[in-house]
Parts: structure tokens; sequence; C-alpha cells
């Protein structure tokens, strides 16, 4: 006679091994198709719409600035002012600069999309600085004088053609004014 309640494991243990294999096949392709997919290259950035020329010259009086003094040295964000109020540029604030971010050599000059032609004849102003595009909606321009700063003005007579050189080689990448 047989005991009650005992029965054969085998049909279990066939379950259970069936269901591992099936787990297993399925891992298997996700693990395949992850590799796959990490193998792919990227898919290429879409292209930005081009952008405008910048216009043959620049009114001085429709650029807007402010100036800041990201340097030790007192009083630098005033004196830089008073000369391109000189240059008939529109010079809104004077004063520190507000933002926390290090400013290196001669300084930034900080736009958004929409000041980009102000910033090319700024940066005709001050061939040292380095231009930082950021997400501001206006066209009003940051000028942060940095410690290496030391009256890096381009002549007044010059400036109209280093904006020509400065627009000229200014060239578009994408991603750069995409949004």
């Amino acid at each position: 006679m047989r005991r009650a309640g005992r029965r054969r494991p085998i049909p279990a243990l066939l379950l259970l091994l069936v269901l591992g294999l099936v787990a297993l096949g399925v891992w298997w392709q996700v693990l395949q198709k992850a590799e796959a997919d990490s193998a792919a290259p990227p898919p290429p950035a879409p292209p930005c719409a081009p952008l405008t020329p910048a216009p043959d010259t620049v009114d001085p009086a429709a650029v807007e600035v402010r100036v800041y003094n990201a340097s030790d040295q007192r009083g630098l964000a005033a004196i830089v002012g008073a000369e391109l109020g000189e240059r008939r540029l529109r010079v809104i604030v004077v004063g520190n600069d507000p933002s926390a971010q290090v400013v290196e050599g001669s300084g930034e000059i900080r736009y958004g999309t929409n000041g980009r032609v102000q910033a090319l004849w700024i940066a005709a102003n001050f061939p040292r600085m380095i231009a930082v595009a950021d997400a501001r909606p206006g066209s009003v321009i940051d000028i942060a004088l940095g410690p290496a700063y030391d009256d890096d003005l381009t002549p007044v007579e010059e400036v109209q053609r280093a904006y020509e050189a400065v627009r000229d080689a200014a060239v578009h990448t994408p991603g750069a004014d995409c949004t």
C-alpha cells in the first residue's frame, strides 16, 4: 500500500524546468535586443533653421548692455560703462556680476538668441572676450569684465571693420541656437 498524501515529484519538476527555460529564452531575447540597440549609432540631430544673416552694420544706440565687474579691480564696470556710453551704446546697468559664474580671462559677452547680432557688435569692440550664448529671452547683452581685462577695447575707427570680420566668421553650428 502507498502512503496517503505522497505524490511523485517528477511532473512538478518538469513544469518548473519548462517555466525556467521559457524565462531564460525571454531574457535572452531582451539582452540581444538591448545589445543591438546600444550598438546602433544615435540618430542625427535635426537641422536647425538657418540663422538670419547679420546686417552690414549695427546702430550702437540700438544695443543695450549691462556692464558687470567680475574681477577684483574696483570700479572697472563704471569705467568701461562710461567708455561704451561714449561709443553711443545704451548702458542700462553697471555693477558687480550678479551671476555665480567664475569669469576667466578678459571677460564674457553673454547673450540670448534674440541678441546674436548685438553680441557680434560687442565682440567687435572686445576682441579678447568670449561669447557665451544663454537662454535669455531678450536682446540685452551682458558684458562681464574678467580679471585679465586691460582696456581691451577695439579703437573706435576700427570697430566697423572688426564687426564685419566677426560677422563673416560667425558660423552656425547645429544645436547651438536650436530651441
